[in-house]
């Protein structure tokens, strides 16, 4: 992010801050941790205010934050800052807008209510991105005191109400569509000051009034209402009667301000945004690279059939009951992840399914053959009822799906974390009736320790590292809890080392009631870039896949609008990542939590490190991760955002460098310069990251010595980069926050680094390739 001075120059006005904002890479900026001291409350009287008559940076404090940032209602004011984030397409980005009233200018017991306005994003070739499709706007409530639920603003009203006191925060997401034309998005914010909906209904009209009003309008209805065979003349007569019945309208004295104002006198929008709206710019880089649509990791979330059945009084089989499970299923696909419902049985038994329909319906493969989808789960329907009927129904199933090309999606998930040899017993049993239908069907099976009463190994942990010896060939899938890991990265390989690739075992992992306090996990009260780590924590332990247990498994209510309670005995949040939209208002769609949107981040995530892996090693991969900090270890990760957006901006300059195939054995430098200057009396830290890449025609093998041919050439080739660098100041300026001294002397820097030949060079073209 930069500084905000976009205000001033539109007629509005900036926070005074003491403290410069620095520019970010991606992801909402890196500047946001900072503790404003500066920040000085308004010096607005204690009258009544008229938030129409006042800046409404006079009335709040008004900055962003990244998406990794738990806003709480105590939060400190920061300086604002422009938002620049950076994206692929078919990816999704978000940050905050943090808003804290400096003074009350409503009447009622809140602070004031402020209204949203965001525009579309716009880039030179004429390209948007829509507010309401691409961009949307929600507001951050607390559940149980933490930020959590993501509640829709309204968009007739595009208002919130703000507390005294307390800090409230705007959630501002942005999609990327999968043919969006790259380039530079830009767009602005508006924060407005308004009055609050019964102040702004003004004075009412007098009952001799309404009416008058009344009366006319049903007479200009009649006169305009259509009847089949009117001559022409007779029409106009009826439109000229109606035109008199609405003059005679304009002119009641309720309509007397407009009559002043030529009928723009309650117009405040345009006012608003031009004159008393605080302004947040917006920008989105979209890079020319797409995410794959299919996730490069299964990750199975399960959703409870029986709460669904419970909150919206639904009967099983109904249509209304598999209208609300359709609905479900396509509202979380939206977040890379695969569901699966599920219900469960007695001693953790479960009937696990993706798609409510049987195999030979047409709804199924419409299901099972979305590419959204990486996994899916057949039902085991015996697994409940164990009847002749069941059975045949489930022989009929597998006989369809195993002849279809998604085949190889399925598993099926049976017992969840069996404790004895009984249950393991029983596990093998299914196994045997499964395969004589399927040779190559997948059983996933859940576990956190060995088999009690048998004789694996000595210890617990020997016993739980052989449980892929018990339970081959009847499980393909091993899913293991993190919280037997704790923090010993080290025994991954010792699960490893048990597994089968060459008979198609895969290593799947999950989270639970642990692991806890400071690991991964998503928890309530976490923070956020801990949630975010989940996944992180997923690709360097090399797991294949992910299983999370539920999203929708509060307490038991029977109307859809009961407050949500967790379940008692586990940790708040746990097995609850969205929760009903009838909660909050008239909505029927669900409400994602803040834990949910950073899965999504750190399953993108996932897809930028297998795209960096695919071209540099999957050492590499892990090398970055620890380069930057994001990531070290499950009790040693960032801590705020900073590092993700170095990592961000890393990879991505590294997978567009690889798609426009730079030779493997070109050597990179980063060359890292900080420029001081003073400006407005503060310092500007300025941290651009440059990859300079030198090539040589002459197959010489020495370390390089400047010959004076190849100085010559690449003093040429430096003057026209100069020459290049200074005609496009204007165009970096505005990319990278530098005024033209600062992107000479950089430019300098790196030509006093050619001349003195601390580069390899392989190549005499020089080519600066910015992130």
């Amino acid at each position: 992010m930069e500084s905000d001075d976009g205000n001033s120059a539109a007629g509005g006005r900036t926070q005074n801050s003491s403290v410069p904002p620095v520019e970010g890479v991606a992801g909402g900026g890196t500047s946001y941790g900072w503790v404003d001291e500066g920040l000085q409350g308004s010096s607005l009287g204690n009258g009544a205010i008229d938030p129409t008559k006042v800046h409404s940076a006079d009335l709040l404090h008004v900055w962003s934050m990244p998406s990794t940032a738990n806003v709480n209602q105590q939060e400190t004011p920061r300086p604002m800052e422009h938002v620049n984030l950076l994206a692929a397409r078919n990816e999704r980005e978000s940050f905050q807008i943090a808003l804290r009233p400096k003074v009350s200018w409503a009447t009622s017991g809140i602070a004031g209510s402020v209204k949203i306005q965001c525009t579309d994003l716009c880039s030179s070739s004429g390209d948007r991105l829509v507010v309401g499709q691409s961009i949307t706007l929600r507001r951050v409530v607390p559940i149980l005191g933490v930020p959590d639920a993501l509640v829709p603003i309204d968009p007739l009203t595009l208002q919130m109400n703000l507390l005294p006191g307390e800090t409230s925060a705007i959630w501002v997401t942005l999609n990327v569509p999968f043919g969006q034309q790259p380039g530079l998005y830009e767009g602005e914010i508006f924060i407005t000051a308004v009055r609050t909906e019964a102040e702004s209904r003004g004075e009412p009209l007098t009952k001799s009034e309404r009416y008058q009003l009344y009366r006319e309008l049903r007479s200009c209805l009649a006169i305009t209402e259509p009847r089949d065979y009117s001559p022409s003349e007779e029409t106009v007569q009826r439109l000229k009667s109606a035109s008199t019945t609405l003059r005679r309208l304009l002119v009641l004295p309720s309509f007397q301000d407009c009559q002043e104002n030529n009928g723009l006198g309650d117009m405040m929008d345009e006012d608003v945004m031009n004159n008393v709206a605080v302004r947040l710019k917006l920008s989105l880089t979209v890079w020319d690279f797409t995410l794959p649509l299919t996730p490069s990791l299964p990750a199975v979330f399960g959703i409870s059939e029986t709460v669904i059945e419970d909150r919206f009084c639904l009967e099983h089989g109904t249509k209304g009951w598999y209208d609300a499970l359709d609905h479900h299923f396509r509202w979380l696909l939206q977040y890379r992840i695969s569901p699966f419902f599920c219900r469960w049985g007695d001693s953790m038994r479960i009937l696990a399914y993706t798609c409510p329909w049987p195999a030979d319906h047409p709804k199924a493969n419409e299901y099972y053959s979305d590419p959204r989808l990486a996994a899916y789960a057949v039902p085991y329907a015996p697994i409940l009822s164990c009847t002749d009927a069941s059975k045949n129904s489930l022989r009929r199933e597998v006989e369809i799906l195993k002849s279809k090309p998604h085949w190889s999606k399925s598993y099926f998930y049976l017992w969840d974390e069996p404790l004895n040899v009984e249950q393991y017993d029983v596990i093998r049993s299914i196994s045997n009736e499964l395969r004589s239908y399927a040779s190559d069907v997948r059983i996933l099976t859940t576990y956190y320790c060995g088999p009690s009463g048998s004789e694996l190994a000595p210890s617990t942990f020997e016993a739980f590292v052989k449980v892929p010896n018990t339970l081959r060939p009847h499980t393909q899938v091993f899913c293991t809890s993190e919280w037997v890991l704790g923090t010993r990265e080290d025994l991954v390989k010792d699960i490893v080392a048990e597994l089968r690739p060459d008979l198609g075992e895969e290593w799947w992992t999950y989270v639970c009631l642990g692991p806890s306090d400071p690991q991964p996990n998503w928890h309530l009260g976490m923070r956020g870039t801990q949630h975010r780590s989940v996944m992180w924590r997923v690709w360097k332990e090399g797991g294949t896949g992910f299983l999370y247990w539920g999203t929708n498994c509060y307490e038991k209510a029977m109307i859809p609008s009961a407050e949500i309670c967790f379940r008692r005995g586990l940790p708040p949040g746990d097995g609850v990542l969205f929760y009903p939209g009838e909660v909050f208002s008239s909505s029927h769609e669900p409400v994602a939590s803040t834990r949910l949107e950073r899965i999504l981040s750190g399953m993108q995530d996932i897809e930028y490190l297998k795209l960096y892996s695919s071209r540099y090693g999957r050492e590499e991969g892990l090398a970055l991760l620890e380069k930057t900090g994001v990531y070290l270890g499950p009790d040693r990760y960032a801590l705020d955002h900073a590092p993700i957006d170095m990592m961000r901006g890393e990879l991505i300059k590294c997978i567009l460098s690889g798609r426009h195939g730079v030779d493997s054995d070109v050597k990179r430098l980063d060359l890292r310069f900080q420029v001081d200057v003073q400006k407005k009396g503060a310092a500007y830290c300025l941290l651009p990251k440059w990859t300079v890449i030198v090539v040589n025609p002459w197959s010489t093998p020495q370390r390089f010595l400047p010959s004076c041919r190849l100085q010559s050439k690449i003093l040429i080739d430096t003057l026209l980069f100069l020459l290049f660098f200074f005609f496009f100041s204007n165009f970096f300026k505005k990319t990278v926050a530098v005024d033209k001294l600062q992107a000479i002397a950089a430019a300098f820097q790196v030509f006093q680094l050619i001349t003195l030949g601390l580069c390899p060079y392989k190549q005499r073209t020089l080519s600066i390739l910015k992130d």
